[in-house]
Parts: structure tokens; C-alpha cells; sequence
């Protein structure tokens, strides 16, 4: 593999987060009937919750960091919302919000207005925070007796991460 010029580097980032927000929405939509509602523990959030969390914690970030790209942001953190297609529809207009916000100030040349030290740690922090999340849905529905296989759960995560588009 030969080194990448600057120009495609900026291509793979916006890929790899592009790829994490896939994984989302397949987890999303892997989810067996009637465990959205499903929580780890009794006071823990539902699986909906954490999924309407990650849209809300993605939108409030851009607002915060980079308001020129701000998306009305719910009033409501942890909503719980039943509709699937809904829910993965937010997950698709946040995602898209994050990559144009990052996307733009990377090819500028300007830093985040409050947090990070430069614009490809907001996408690190929310891979970290959305795969942090991810776990917290398996083990929701691991514990709610309606488990995703590995087998299921590989092809829509890993093989994602690791599949070469060429």
C-alpha cells in the first residue's frame, strides 16, 4: 500500500465515520421485535433511548462546535421513540450533519469553536462514544432474552469496518 496523499486522507476519514454510522443503523434495525424497549438495568435507558441519545449528543455537539451546520436539537435527550425507520432516519440526518460540519473545517482550516483540539477528534469522540453505546444495546438485548448471534452481529458491524470497497 502506498502512502496516501493529504487530499484522500481526508476521503478515508470521512469514510470510517460514514462506516460507523452504517453499523448504527444496522444494529438499529438487527434489533429484535419489542426489545427497543429493553434497558441493561431497571434505571439504565432503553435501547431507543440510547440510539435518540447518540442523534441528540450529535446535533448538540455541532451546534456547539461548528453553529453554522446546527440542526434543531430535541428537547429531549433520551427520547423514547418506537418507529425504527424514524429513529434511523434521525441517525442518517446527524450523521450527515457531523461529517458536512468536520468535513468543512478540516478544508478550511478552522478549529472547533468550544471542544477539541482540532475537528477529527469531534469524529473520534463520537466513534468512541457511539461504540461505547453499541455495546450498551447488545448487552440490553442480550439481557432482555432476545440476543443478536455473532454471526448476525458480525456481518452488520465488523464486516463493515473491514470490508475493502475496491
Amino acid at each position: 500500500m502506498s502512502p496516501a496523499p493529504d487530499d484522500q486522507l481526508l476521503d478515508f476519514l470521512l469514510d470510517s465515520w460514514d462506516r460507523n454510522n452504517t453499523i448504527l443503523v444496522n444494529l438499529l434495525r438487527a434489533i429484535p421485535a419489542g426489545a427497543l424497549e429493553a434497558k441493561a438495568m431497571e434505571d439504565s435507558p432503553s435501547v431507543a433511548q440510547m440510539f435518540t441519545h447518540i442523534h441528540y449528543v450529535r446535533l448538540v455537539f455541532v451546534s456547539e462546535d461548528a453553529p453554522e451546520f446546527a440542526r434543531p436539537v430535541p428537547a429531549d435527550e433520551w427520547l423514547v421513540e418506537r418507529d425504527v425507520d424514524r429513529i434511523a432516519q434521525m441517525l442518517n440526518e446527524s450523521a450527515h450533519t457531523v461529517r458536512e460540519a468536520v468535513k468543512n473545517r478540516l478544508e478550511v482550516g478552522r478549529q472547533m469553536n468550544l471542544h477539541y483540539d482540532h475537528p477529527i477528534l469531534m469524529l473520534q469522540h463520537m466513534i468512541w462514544h457511539e461504540g461505547y453505546h453499541h455495546g450498551q444495546i447488545k448487552l440490553a438485548v442480550k439481557m432482555s432474552g432476545r440476543c443478536i448471534s455473532n454471526k448476525e452481529a458480525g456481518a452488520l458491524t465488523w464486516g463493515v469496518w473491514m470490508r475493502k470497497k475496491k
